[in-house]
């Protein structure tokens, strides 16, 4: 037997989702009412309550944080720039110089050997290069203390020759150390002959020690030892600075070894010649060097700016 009921109506899923949206749409309203002007349910306040309530989530978000496995920033390295500034540095001053034009640098200080012996030797009687010299006033003053002018000026050659000893070890290890050719063992090395020469200069201008020619009468002043034993040491660094850059015939302190092998050389006449032409441009080197010097002093009395 049928019954009368009706069957029940299943609502399809499109008007079940209008309506749950409706209704969800109308307690918001409830809760948040509209202004009198804008009417319920329209796009507007749908909008405006979409963005309050997105602007709550935001706020209630925490922050949020780094992953454990991500590493800390350290600040401190440096920039990209500054990397790649330090790498090209590093390569630059670690390769090797080439040798081509070396000559011309050795041969400037030829002329810095000539000028500054010739100066030292006019004030104190000693040399701070050629060690050829030295050598022979050590042994005159042992030999011969009573019948010297000087009975002490051995003392000051004594210094001059144990300071270029010393600094043929200190610049000849540190040479080998660093690298012969590497280009900055060699700007280290130049760097500091420099330095020691202006250290010297500062000693004689400032007036610790005497550097009046006309009036230099005491055999030896100990404060003269001072600018001595300094110039000896920096010139050893230039003979240590020939060899590393094995420009062997321009030894810029030596002359007797050097005249030898100008003299001896089976190409001497030859048209090209290289090492001919070395040797014979450092003894003029040296040569016009003292020439100054002398020049200098003989003018100006003095080995300082007066």
């Amino acid at each position: 037997m049928l019954s009368n009921q009706h069957p029940q109506r299943v609502m399809p899923t499109q008007e079940a989702d209008e309506r749950g949206v409706k209704a969800a749409d109308w307690d918001q309203k409830t809760e948040h009412p509209s202004s009198p002007n804008t009417p319920l349910g329209s796009s507007s306040s749908r909008e405006s309550t979409i963005e309050q309530s997105s602007e709550k989530n935001v706020q209630a978000s925490p922050p949020q944080r780094p992953f454990a496995s991500d590493p800390p920033l350290d600040e401190s390295k440096p920039s990209a720039p500054s990397r790649a500034f330090l790498q090209r540095s590093q390569i630059y001053c670690s390769s090797q110089v080439s040798t081509n034009h070396a000559d011309i640098l050795l041969l400037w200080c030829c002329v810095i050997s000539g000028l500054v012996d010739s100066t030292i030797y006019n004030a104190f009687g000693t040399f701070v290069s050629m060690q050829t010299g030295n050598t022979i006033f050590l042994g005159l003053g042992g030999a011969t203390p009573d019948s010297t002018s000087k009975p002490y000026g051995w003392a000051k050659s004594f210094v001059s020759i144990a300071c270029f000893c010393l600094g043929c070890i200190v610049f000849s290890h540190m040479t080998r150390l660093l690298g012969n050719l590497k280009r900055s063992t060699l700007v280290a090395s130049f760097l500091s002959q420099t330095l020691i020469i202006f250290v010297a200069t500062i000693v004689v201008q400032c007036g610790a020690v005497n550097g009046s020619l006309d009036s230099i009468t005491d055999d030896i002043d100990w404060y003269a030892i001072i600018p001595i034993a300094l110039l000896s040491f920096q010139s050893a660094g230039q003979i240590v600075g020939s060899r590393a850059l094995n420009l062997s015939e321009i030894p810029t302190v030596v002359l007797t070894s050097m005249l030898h092998d100008i003299f001896t050389d089976r190409n001497l006449l030859a048209r090209d010649n290289v090492k001919r032409n070395r040797r014979v441009l450092a003894f003029f080197a040296i040569l016009i060097g003292a020439i100054c010097g002398g020049f200098i002093g003989e003018e100006t009395t003095r080995m300082q700016i007066p």
